[in-house]
């Protein structure tokens, strides 16, 4: 998730961008990458049918340069037209009834500078890297279906 125009609001739809194009080198399926500037509650029936979904989105505050951790579904106060919490997307799911939802873990690198029309911040590039590092590492483990859980987090 990410709105690229908005400085380090791009790491997300950065690392979509660079993830996408490395599954191709390596023409490996069986991982989807969907990109958008915000959750939505339709996002929830895009969880259907899958095993394990990682949401990636830039941070404000946090550990460096990165965490990740497990989404637990939960009322909260996003629930809106315009955007919700991963919680909340996956509270969705359960409340519509749907199979067993699938492992999901939220990735938030950490960012700095999120002013509309900025590129991304020297800080945030570096932690970009480090994100990368291990979202490559969250894909082999993903596309092993007797992986239950991401490598650990920086």
């Amino acid at each position: 998730m990410g709105n690229p125009s908005r400085g380090d609001d791009a790491l997300g739809p950065l690392l979509a961008e660079r993830l996408e194009a490395w599954l191709a080198e390596r023409g490996q399926g069986g991982i989807e990458v969907l990109t958008d500037i915000q959750l939505n509650i339709e996002h929830a029936l895009d969880l259907e049918g899958r095993r394990r979904a990682l949401i990636v989105d830039a941070g404000a505050s946090g550990d460096l340069p990165f965490t990740c951790a497990p989404v637990r579904p939960a009322r909260d106060g996003s629930y809106s037209t315009h955007s919700v919490s991963p919680q909340a997307v996956l509270q969705v799911y359960h409340d519509l009834g749907l199979p067993a939802a699938p492992a999901v873990e939220l990735l938030t690198v950490r960012g700095f500078a999120y002013e509309l029309g900025e590129g991304l911040s020297s800080g945030a590039a570096r932690n970009l890297e480090a994100a990368w590092t291990f979202l490559q590492g969250w894909c082999r483990a993903a596309a092993d279906p007797r992986a239950a859980t991401s490598p650990q987090a920086a």
